[in-house]
């Protein structure tokens, strides 16, 4: 999310594919599926099962995960896209288990804001797996000026992923005519102890941009994003919004169309290929003591379906100290599983993999409310 210069107003910061019928793409996955455990269980019986338990371990997958996903109802998709055409959507694309439900408006480009955090946080992830950083590691180990301040010497990388690192947020970082905004961000004074709050802003990761510089050794953060992420997701160079001292604005800027910011959902589904393992992927989605429904440029819906459902966006506009975190969720009908990208504006990138789901809204402002959308969606509202 961005603030404005005045300091009053916050904001958050193509190819054509051939289907084949989904029906058809489901039967030939089971088909494997049910191959791949009848040899399996053919092994299982050379170990000494007994003939019996061959069938009770087929009748097991005929019964089990392998049943298809549930398909949203068309009406219902209708539904949520003319919900967010009539609060200013500029966009809107859904697709489930790879087929394309409904596309409107999904190859022009258009700002999505803090959508940008998430590409950098993946970059973050990658570079730990290319054994240049760890992100549990202490940030004085490379900036070493903040040895002097007991409590900068305390923070973690991935607490300036997370957001709770303790260091203001410095919102004039956003405007384009920064000097040197990573040297500005290491000067950032500490407002709360590390781990202890969830601190959303800019600061935290141009502090992480100078890490990374450092670690790369002569590499320009920049580059590595593009080599060792953007190429891979079939993306190109981005609009970096670099300061006078040639540093990137992490926090926002891209401009990407439906399409292609889908390239990150897919990356989800695919649980991080084909940029990084599983496991590193997995840690997206822990949150943090400070605020559980975030981690590494996503929000999550794990509070679902007893916790406290409330606009995200809203909740950033007051100063930090009057944020409320606790049991934070993003609607209560939708799957716990379900993990969002949010920038300001109504800018949305969802993912829902219980049901193979991505779904992308994006908007000129306006008033927007997730959980209505997604009751939309999912057919658990009416219209």
């Amino acid at each position: 999310m961005e603030r404005k210069k005045s300091g009053q107003n916050v904001r958050f910061a193509h190819r054509r594919e051939v289907c084949v019928p989904l029906q058809v793409t489901r039967y030939i996955k089971a088909m494997k599926r049910l191959a791949d455990s009848i040899e399996t269980v053919r092994r299982l019986k050379l170990d000494g099962l007994k003939p019996s338990s061959f069938g009770m371990a087929l009748l097991l997958f005929l019964t089990g995960p392998a049943s298809a996903i549930t398909s949203l109802d068309p009406a219902a998709v209708r539904a949520a896209s003319e919900y967010s055409a009539r609060h200013r959507g500029f966009s809107f694309l859904a697709i489930q288990d790879g087929r394309t439900l409904l596309e409107q408006n999904a190859k022009t480009p258009h700002r999505i804001y803090s959508g940008t955090k998430a590409f950098w946080d993946l970059a973050a992830l990658a570079a730990a797996e290319d054994g240049l950083l760890d992100l549990d590691e202490r940030v004085v180990g490379t900036i070493t000026s903040w040895r002097s301040d007991p409590r900068k010497a305390q923070v973690t990388i991935r607490q300036l992923l997370d957001f709770d690192s303790g260091i203001e947020p410095q919102f004039f970082l956003h405007e384009t005519q920064s000097g040197d905004r990573d040297a500005t961000a290491m000067r950032a004074r500490m407002v709360a102890e590390p781990g202890s709050a969830f601190i959303y802003g800019p600061a935290t990761l141009q502090v992480f941009h100078r890490v990374l510089k450092e670690k790369l050794r002569g590499d320009s953060p920049t580059h590595y994003l593009e080599r060792r992420v953007l190429h891979r997701l079939g993306l190109g160079s981005q609009r970096y919004l670099a300061d006078h001292a040639g540093n990137p604005l992490l926090a926002t800027g891209w401009i990407l169309t439906a399409r292609q910011w889908a390239k990150l959902g897919r990356v989800i589904l695919t649980n991080g290929a084909p940029v990084i393992s599983k496991s590193s992927f997995a840690q997206c989605w822990r949150g943090t003591t400070a605020n559980r429904a975030f981690s590494l440029g996503w929000w999550n819906n794990r509070a679902a379906p007893n916790g406290r459902e409330f606009d995200f966006e809203q909740m950033l506009i007051p100063k930090w100290q009057n944020q409320d975190w606790h049991d934070a969720c993003i609607c209560r009908d939708a799957p716990d599983d379900l993990v969002a990208c949010i920038g300001s504006e109504g800018q949305r990138l969802y993912v829902i993999p219980s049901l193979k789901l991505i779904v992308m809204r994006q908007a000129n402002g306006g008033s927007f409310s997730d959980a209505h959308f997604l009751r939309l969606l999912l057919g658990r509202e009416r219209r």
